[in-house]
């Protein structure tokens, strides 16, 4: 199955704790770590919910 790569941009702070929560479930701990996901449903709306902090990378 593909792969999508999730790269953090913006700081936490300040977000909601179901947005700082939502980094958590998608292991973005810290500012520009990029991690690896099955490219499924439950990712990309996990994605879609912090996509002012994130950008996917190719």
């Amino acid at each position: 199955m593909a792969t999508i790569k999730v790269k953090q941009t913006r700081s936490r702070i300040g977000s909601p704790e179901d947005q700082k929560r939502t980094l958590d479930a998608l292991g973005l701990t810290k500012m520009n770590k990029v991690v690896e996901h099955e490219d499924t449903p439950v990712i990309r709306g996990l994605i879609r919910k912090v996509h002012h902090l994130v950008t996917i990378v190719e």
